[in-house]
């Protein structure tokens, strides 16, 4: 948890609190991220801000996709891949 924490604070340049073992923070369209381990897979809940500007979405997004890069160590095409073969199993 404790290197998932530092990705989270590198992408998203924001303070990273810890609440019943999940790693919490809001950043521009995302009002919160909650982030944690089960079963040794990365979970992450977000709730979305809608009343943001396109500008601040794509922002937002671009960082969200950062952090699961840097958290998972798998590009966004290797993820789709592993969890297409989780659902088949």
């Amino acid at each position: 948890m404790d290197r998932i924490k530092e990705v989270l604070q590198d992408c998203f340049q924001v303070p990273v609190t810890e609440e019943a073992g999940k790693l919490i923070l809001s950043y521009g369209a995302l009002k919160r991220v909650e982030a944690s381990i089960v079963d040794k897979k990365l979970c992450v809940d977000t709730t979305p801000n809608q009343n943001v500007a396109d500008e601040e979405i794509i922002e937002t997004n671009r960082r969200f996709r950062k952090f699961l890069d840097g958290a998972t160590g798998y590009t966004a095409k290797q993820r789709v891949s592993k969890s297409k073969k989780e659902v088949g199993k």
